[in-house]
């Protein structure tokens, strides 16, 4: 079992006497303990990246990345421990787990050179003996808050953006995994960087959230997680007029046309749908069918299922992991629960599952659901659960204002081997992030984001570290 005493303030050891369990969704058992911060506690760390802004912010861009660097060197070099504590306190394989630590590493190195190439820009004058520019300038001290589904990866595609433009943060990681969090600031502390600059909380989410939002020395707020508290921090935010990079919730359809290279389609959605038990923000919601190849898509796709395995303790090479705790579960048979009442027809699965020996785990089996419809909501809402939906259109057209009514549009995927199709539905889906015959989208380059209700801003590329600047204009004459 581990235990932290301490949180990281102000570059130091900051004891806390009050923690908080940390349970393993495995098997709902204690694994650990992390301080809870009081108000005080809060506060302190605000002062102290408020204070630490002015000489983080001047040093070179070549400064900044060797910390970045040296970040990422430790980690590598700790890299078993951290999948191990990642897989024990969230719940994903641990092969999973190992590539999102490497992956963790692939997304500091990249904002390290990236902060080499914040550039300014220089406009044409107007009259004779001035000049017009255009600088980047670090946003300020920022509020960083990461969810439990990738508690490192985005982490890294927030702290790494964050320093190499040259803010100083304080951060919250989620409820559920606050230990990948401390182990991966601590190794941060580590490289030498300056006092203040990180700083982490752990505690009650929602009233340290409240706190980091309202609190005017904070200039920004870097949220990821469910599109209803992301709403509630955009409110609270408005009172200072707060910047914010909203990475939200996604109701992701995958579309399969009838020219489609059916095999490759059915193995590219199973991957994604079924990763991280499908507790990922651009996971497939619903897969789109035309109706002349549905009956050998569904075959298809429930073969393939029926082969999936739990990974438990005593089955490290299962592929299904425990959701991250109670709620989930309940949320996801509710809405399997509702699908079935409205007409639905379970091919698998379907119900929390009692079959393995870690029954007290937050397992919910692989499901397959066919003649899914609008008016159900399983269609309507994310369902961040192993279960997949299939339903059918006819054509392209009428498939396009089904997407398009969707709010939380963070991600879309087409399969089709039609090149006007592909024209067609690259430029009319209203979605932040489109995969066309493929379902990866997270590469530390790209920009990635929503539209509608699924986010403001992006996370990651060029755009991503943008995030973390602002634009200053100056007019000067001589």
């Amino acid at each position: 079992m581990r235990r932290w005493d301490y949180l990281w303030i102000n570059g130091q050891q900051k004891e806390i006497r009050e923690s908080i369990p940390v349970l393993n969704p495995r098997n709902e058992k204690v694994i650990g303990h992390v301080p809870s911060a009081d108000s005080e506690t809060v506060e302190e760390a605000i002062q102290a990246a408020t204070t630490a802004f002015f000489n983080w912010s001047n040093l070179s861009s070549e400064e900044r990345s060797a910390y970045l660097e040296k970040w990422a060197s430790l980690i590598e070099e700790d890299e078993e421990s951290l999948a191990e504590l990642l897989s024990l306190e969230q719940g994903k394989p641990l092969s999973e787990a190992m590539g999102e630590i490497k992956g963790t590493c692939v997304i500091i190195r990249w904002f390290a050179e990236e902060g080499k190439r914040i550039y300014g820009e220089v406009l044409p004058s107007s009259r004779q003996n001035q000049q017009l520019m255009i600088l980047q300038k670090p946003v300020g001290c920022v509020g960083l808050i990461t969810p439990a589904n990738v508690p490192a990866a985005i982490l890294a595609n927030k702290v790494a953006p964050a320093l190499a433009s040259g803010c100083t943060f304080v951060l919250k990681p989620a409820d559920q995994t606050p230990m990948i969090g401390l182990a991966l600031i601590e190794l941060l502390i580590k490289t030498g960087i300056p006092k203040g600059v990180a700083n982490i909380l752990t505690g009650n989410g929602e009233e340290i959230g409240q706190q980091l939002v309202a609190d005017t020395r904070l200039k920004k707020i870097a949220f990821t997680g469910s599109t209803v508290v992301g709403k509630k921090i955009a409110a609270q935010a408005s009172n200072s007029i707060k910047r914010l990079m909203l990475e939200l919730g996604g109701n992701a359809p995958a579309i399969v046309c009838k020219d489609a290279n059916i095999e490759e389609a059915v193995s590219k959605i199973l991957s994604n749908k079924f990763e991280n038990s499908g507790q990922v923000c651009n996971g497939i919601n619903v897969v789109y069918v035309h109706e002349s190849i549905k009956t050998k898509v569904v075959k298809l796709l429930k073969e393939k299922i029926e082969e999936l395995a739990f990974n438990t303790d005593s089955n490290t090479k299962g592929t299904i992991g425990p959701l991250i705790d109670k709620s989930y579960i309940s949320r996801v048979e509710a809405i399997v629960r509702d699908a079935k009442e409205k007409g639905a027809t379970i091919l698998i699965g379907g119900n929390k599952s009692d079959a393995i020996e870690t029954a007290k785990g937050y397992y919910f089996e692989p499901t397959l659901i066919d003649d899914v419809t609008q008016e159900m909501n399983i269609t309507q809402e994310e369902v961040f659960g192993p279960v997949l939906p299939v339903s059918t259109f006819r054509n392209e057209e009428e498939i396009l204002e089904v997407c398009n009514k969707i709010t939380n549009a963070l991600a879309a995927y087409i399969f089709t081997s039609d090149i006007k199709k592909i024209n067609v539905m690259m430029n009319q889906l209203e979605f932040g992030n489109i995969g066309i015959n493929e379902t990866s989208l997270a590469y530390p380059q790209a920009p990635f984001g929503g539209l509608k209700e699924s986010g403001i801003g992006r996370v990651g590329g060029k755009r991503g570290l943008e995030e973390y600047l602002e634009l200053r204009y100056i007019a000067l004459s001589t």
